[in-house]
């Protein structure tokens, strides 16, 4: 067996800091009238554009759920259009049975880890809150955590967890002032910063030897030869 290609020291790339507005995607949990995972979403949403931020955000009414046949629907390549648009994302979901709720899964089970050449979600960032309709966990942010990981995304270390969500927003919609507020802010306020150091460095950051060695085999092989294929069907 052939020894494997020396390890490069990664080179650094010259650091610009841009300041046009961060790009940020938020999502939310729940299809409810007064849903307060989009309450909290729209909380964060105005902290950002205080912050200077371009925020967008995805309504998850009308995805369908995940299925084949089903990647021309309108509401898939919006989404899709939305996360590759973003240059960081908000998540924030309600506990179901100690989980993420089927809504909120359902809008990352239909953004793929790639499309054709474009990588939705890779190096971006990514803030992750929930909301708790009664005493405080964080069993939704942990998931949400690995699922962010899985994604390929660069994760910030805060993250918001909303105990009691009917008690924490007023009639109007808007975040009462209170610990849990402050929290928030200080999770946007993480998620701006992240997000403009890390941004035009997504390519060198996820950069992986791995996916190097593969992509250099790929080239070097016949295309002619079926057997030669990486990621063939009988592979």
């Amino acid at each position: 067996m052939s020894a494997p290609p020396p390890l490069a020291v990664p080179v650094f790339p010259p650091l610009q800091i841009r300041t046009d507005p961060p790009k940020i995607l938020m999502l939310y949990g729940s299809l409810r009238e007064r849903s307060y995972s989009r309450l909290l979403a729209e909380e964060a949403g105005r902290i950002l554009e205080g912050l200077g931020c371009e925020v967008r955000f995805f309504h998850p009414h009308d995805l369908p759920v995940k299925g084949p046949g089903l990647d021309d629907h309108p509401a898939v390549q919006r989404l899709r259009e939305l996360s590759t648009w973003s240059e960081g994302q908000v998540w924030s979901s309600p506990e179901m049975h100690g989980a993420v709720t089927g809504v909120f899964k359902n809008q990352i089970d239909w953004i793929p880890l790639s499309i054709g050449a474009m990588r939705p979600t890779q190096g971006r960032t990514l803030a992750v809150m929930q909301v708790c309709g009664g005493s405080q966990s964080f069993n939704v942010v942990n998931t949400l955590r690995l699922l962010g990981r899985w994604m390929r995304m660069i994760t910030i270390p805060n993250q918001s967890s909303v105990a009691k969500a009917y008690d924490e927003f007023h009639p109007d919609g808007t975040m009462k002032d209170s610990p849990y507020r402050d929290r928030v802010v200080d999770v946007m306020e993480e998620l701006y910063k992240f997000t403009l150091l890390t941004r035009d460095l997504r390519g060198f950051l996820v950069d992986r030897y791995s996916e190097r060695r593969e992509a250099a085999a790929k080239a070097a092989l016949d295309p002619a030869n079926p057997k030669h294929r990486l990621g063939g069907a009988g592979l």
